[in-house]
């Protein structure tokens, strides 16, 4: 279970998200951020809940609902928000906006606008990290209509076979833009998919974060063990359209609003009330000492200047010998940056391939019943 200390943290992240995000809203309204925005409200149990089952050094990556996957990581909110309005002190000068953040830092390696796009990518990340015999594993987050993309099959095959330190986690949010998934999937439950490939599969609430953390947390530690990747489903639910340019107009008012009371923040809320954890008044305190966080990143991001004009055919190759770039460091003057570093001196110990023959008869603890584990869950 949780401790008090840890409960607080992810209700201050949560918080901490929700109007990061709020304000991402306005900042578009009033046309400061151009182009698409995805808004991640409603969700902010699964990144959470996720991000304190894993360690500083372990590898993050999702799709474009991206803004709040770096900012519990630990990216400075004021750079991301700079990113956002397109400002040269932005983690990527501007020039990555909503859909493509990057802060290798905190070990986030990208929102990706391609639908899918970060499924292979991520199983790349794995076999880095298996091949060089690092203890590391990698999240990969992806929607639920992704769950379709021809890629995803083909990884998982590959990812299973090799065993890879891969976390898949689909965000089921219920939409793929405005289509529901139950229409279009023949297998709508998405983590029952899991055993076609021999991977273990499971879903649970994603819109309560202890949940969230406690079943993380067995995962990363069962991959961590060297048992392959595993397919978690989280069922949980957007309360803002696909994008800012969404009416929503495909779910009724009603669906909406009843899905409100499953808010993961006021379900955090009256967990930390209910058990005497804090007071209504050190909660409020924690809202109010979040939202002058984020008004201090919005105030950041209106002060940044734009990106030169030379810059305009800049950064998009990476030439032989150049130096990386550490952005707290470029913009923040931080000497603080706590950058990767990875072995070049290793012996390979793993086959690729099994050296003994493979039957299709044979099973393995988890083939014959499907995508369960040790406690029968589905």
């Amino acid at each position: 279970m949780a401790s008090t200390e840890l409960m607080l943290t992810m209700y201050r992240k949560m918080l901490l998200s929700r109007r990061f995000e709020e304000k991402a809203g306005q900042a578009y309204g009033l046309k400061k951020i151009q182009g698409f925005c995805h808004l991640y409200i409603g969700q902010e149990a699964v990144v959470v809940g996720v991000n304190e089952a894993l360690r500083p050094t372990d590898w993050v990556m999702t799709g474009y609902r991206d803004h709040v996957h770096p900012l519990v990581r630990g990216a400075d909110a004021g750079m991301l928000m700079a990113e956002l309005y397109g400002r040269d002190s932005g983690y990527s000068k501007g020039k990555g906006g909503s859909m493509h953040f990057f802060d290798i830092e905190h070990g986030f390696y990208g929102g990706y606008g391609i639908v899918g796009g970060q499924i292979p990518l991520a199983a790349g990340l794995g076999f880095a990290s298996k091949y060089r015999g690092e203890d590391r594993v990698t999240v990969c987050s992806f929607g639920d209509a992704a769950s379709n993309q021809g890629a995803m099959h083909e990884t998982f095959n590959m990812a299973a076979k090799w065993k890879l330190p891969v976390l898949y986690i689909v965000e089921n949010n219920r939409y793929g833009m405005g289509t529901d998934i139950a229409r279009v999937s023949a297998v709508p439950q998405i983590s029952k998919r899991a055993g076609a490939w021999d991977m273990r599969g499971e879903a649970i609430d994603g819109m309560d974060a202890l949940t969230v953390y406690e079943k993380a947390k067995e995962l990363v530690d069962w991959i961590r063990a060297g048992n392959g990747p595993v397919l978690l489903e989280a069922n949980t639910y957007r309360f803002r359209g696909h994008s800012m340019s969404d009416a929503a107009t495909y779910r009724t008012k009603d669906e909406v609003e009843l899905e409100k009371q499953k808010d993961p923040i006021l379900k955090l809320r009256k967990v930390l009330l209910d058990k005497r954890a804090a007071t209504e008044a050190q909660l409020d305190a924690i809202d109010d000492e979040e939202k002058a966080h984020v008004e201090k990143a919005v105030a950041f991001a209106d002060a940044a200047p734009l990106p030169p004009d030379e810059d305009v055919w800049t950064h998009t190759t990476v030439e032989e010998g150049e130096p990386d770039v550490h952005p707290r460091e470029r913009v923040l003057g931080a000497t603080d940056v706590k950058w990767p570093s990875f072995p070049s001196d290793f012996k390979v110990a793993w086959d690729l391939e099994p050296r003994t023959p493979q039957t299709p008869a044979a099973k393995t603890e988890r083939g014959q019943g499907g995508a369960t584990n040790k406690k029968g869950a589905a």
